[in-house]
């Protein structure tokens, strides 16, 4: 599974990083980042828990 951050679309509310703080993180600018694309077999769940809070879904899964 992978996972990207539209960068357009974050508003940088952090939930991403609060439910899943080993593949998100908030950059210097204050918007969420991937800290890596593909997202390990045990965080998935997690990963996609933190997509589905993402108040301005911008944060893209592909199976």
């Amino acid at each position: 599974m992978k996972v990207k951050v539209n960068q357009d679309a974050c508003i940088g509310c952090g939930a991403c990083a609060a439910i899943c703080p080993e593949v998100f993180e908030l950059n210097d600018e204050g918007l969420s980042i991937a800290k890596q694309e593909e997202v390990p077999t045990d965080q998935e769940e997690m990963a996609r828990d933190a997509a589905d809070s993402c108040p301005t879904g911008a944060i893209e899964v592909e199976e």
